[in-house]
């Protein structure tokens, strides 16, 4: 199949056979391209689908780009279950390999970096929601038999809100700071929007963790202890994942094929 080289991640060698059924981008199974004692996991990709023209329009099709971002996301996941991979930007692309090998060249010392500072670590999600309905009051207000009586009962509703969204706050504070305790280092990311997430009720935590792959059990451990500690607040555990959160790595532009993505950063 002739297109554009699709680039994964980045790696060291490893001997370890992926999983048999994972195909990449277009159905097509990931390979390896060998350059100055790394790995760069390639597929290949039709041209009119990622070359820059096509790739702006297609990434405004939620459809085409959830499919492909699952398609990736596959790839990464059967590495990160057999070596530490860095993963590279979705639509990552260039002409050849040739291309592949000039970004490899140009980026070594920084991917080096970057993998040893990563060897034998996973990225490990943690988020925590205030349920809608703990926003709701216990008991329903009473009707109001005057203005003062109006004004009573919303200055006590504010009041049981703040004290729900303080008691939440304290107990994701308590939270991430016990996972840092277990963790080589910590991002927080901004909350999510629950309109775009799906998620039900508010985002009070939203944090990546890294950590060494024979500390994980007892890092997933703990979190599962904390779920139904704090009524009306939910407890979500995700990965282990590659560590995107960790990565570091600058963008800049590849020899990209007529000016698709072609950049290796995150």
């Amino acid at each position: 199949m002739s297109g554009l080289r699709y680039v994964y991640a980045i790696c060291r060698p490893f001997d370890a056979a992926l999983q048999a059924q994972v195909t990449g981008v277009d159905g097509v199974p990931p390979g390896q391209l060998a350059h100055h004692g790394l790995i760069a996991v390639v597929g290949t990709v039709r041209e009119e689908d990622f070359a820059e023209e096509s790739l702006r329009r297609h990434l405004e099709d939620l459809d085409w780009l959830s499919a492909t971002a699952r398609a990736h996301q596959a790839v990464i996941d059967a590495l990160t279950a057999v070596t530490t991979p860095l993963p590279l930007r979705l639509a990552t692309v260039f002409r050849d390999d040739a291309g592949v090998r000039a970004m490899m060249e140009a980026r070594e010392d920084s991917f080096r970096r970057t993998l040893d500072r990563l060897d034998g670590r996973v990225e490990w999600g943690v988020k925590i929601h205030a349920d809608a309905e703990a926003t709701r009051p216990a008991v329903e207000p009473q009707k109001a038999a005057s203005g003062r009586d109006y004004l009573r009962q919303r200055r006590q509703r504010s009041r049981a809100h703040e004290e729900m969204w303080e008691s939440a706050e304290k107990f994701a504070r308590r939270l991430h700071d016990m996972l840092c305790g277990q963790a080589e280092d910590a991002r927080l990311h901004a909350p999510q929007n629950s309109a775009l997430s799906r998620e039900s009720g508010r985002n009070v935590l939203n944090a990546a963790y890294l950590v060494p792959r024979s500390d994980s059990e007892a890092f997933a451990e703990l979190v599962e202890r904390a779920k139904g500690e704090e009524p009306g607040l939910r407890v979500e555990l995700t990965g282990p994942w590659a560590a995107y959160s960790f990565a570091g790595l600058e963008t800049d532009g590849g020899d990209a094929a007529d000016g698709a993505t072609g950049e290796a950063g995150l």
